[in-house]
């Protein structure tokens, strides 16, 4: 698979130097918070997990904790996500999400719904390492009806493989006659097909569902089921449809409009730079009437501002 991040390792990587640099810029009265923003966004996450091994070596102290004490804000926040690595950092969001104030049900589906099968396992593999407790049962402790269901299926991480021809038809039939054609919604049959199926298999279906019905899967998504349920249905369609689009519409909804949701901007940055953030600025340019360069310069500033055009990479005006 090509690669497609905007974070790509540095060539000449010296973890000793990189770590002199750092407590330098954070030596004395004020912070060099430039020198650190450049130099992380230039070094990939397993330079970053090197340097910040090496850092611990040299001075004794742990980096994180230092650059915490230094940095504030939503800057911080970002600096923290890049030095925090991927698997870590997925299972950090979804503990927060559960064990906090109330559920973040936002990063349940964002996380749960984009990642591969592989990478749930991971997840629920690393979780019981890090807080010796179940994800499973942690997530169906925290949610209800059927947006737990398809939590706990997603969490099998066990979707077919392939297209099967024989049942994309049927697939369709079910998903109509669970939604469009009958009075109130059979949530069930939406849950169970769209939780089990490849995302091969559902672009197939969905494209049945449209000639059959005359509606998109997401029209008729948003006219039988509502809240968390309704989100986590259209994000496992967008995802099975393509995950850099979803990933740029997640982007543009969480800068549009009054205030930014930052956790948001800051969790898709930081965890896809080095994924598919070139798909995602493409993606974006085609669904917007601006590109994600422009709109994280209109809708953020100073350091903060600077790390994120640095992950975005460029412009495609």
């Amino acid at each position: 698979m090509a690669f497609r991040g905007t974070i790509k390792p540095s060539a000449n990587f010296n973890a000793s130097a990189d770590a002199e640099a750092l407590k330098k810029a954070m030596k004395g009265l004020g912070t060099d918070e430039d020198a650190i923003l450049q130099l992380l966004t230039a070094r990939s996450n397993s330079q970053r997990q090197e340097i910040k091994a090496t850092y611990k070596t040299l001075f004794g102290k742990d980096l994180i904790n230092d650059l915490k004490g230094e940095l504030g804000g939503k800057f911080e926040t970002l600096i923290v996500a890049l030095m925090t690595a991927p698997l870590a950092y997925d299972v950090t969001c979804l503990r927060n999400a559960i064990k906090g104030a109330g559920t973040d049900e936002k990063v349940l589906v964002e996380i749960l719904a984009s990642r591969t099968p592989q990478q749930v396992k991971e997840i629920i593999a690393a979780y019981r390492q890090e807080y010796d407790d179940n994800l499973e049962e942690d997530v169906a402790g925290d949610t209800s009806g059927h947006f737990k269901r398809l939590l706990v299926i997603l969490l099998q991480a066990n979707r077919q493989t392939g297209i099967q021809q024989d049942k994309i038809t049927s697939d369709a039939q079910a998903l109509f006659k669970a939604g469009e054609e009958k009075f109130g919604t059979d949530e069930q049959s939406f849950v169970t097909i769209l939780g089990n199926r490849s995302a091969e298999h559902l672009r197939e279906v969905f494209s049945a569902y449209m000639k059959m019905t005359g509606y998109e899967m997401e029209e008729s998504i948003k006219r039988e089921t509502s809240g968390a349920l309704r989100d986590l249905l259209l994000a496992v369609v967008k995802c099975a449809r393509s995950v850099p689009a979803y990933f740029a519409e997640t982007l543009y909804y969480a800068m549009k409009g009054l205030g930014t949701d930052d956790n948001t901007l800051i969790r898709v940055m930081a965890s896809r730079s080095e994924v598919d953030m070139l798909d995602i600025r493409k993606e974006f340019r085609r669904l917007f009437p601006c590109s994600l360069h422009s709109m994280i310069k209109g809708d953020t500033g100073g350091d903060y501002r600077k790390a994120l055009l640095l992950l975005c990479g460029g412009d495609d005006a």
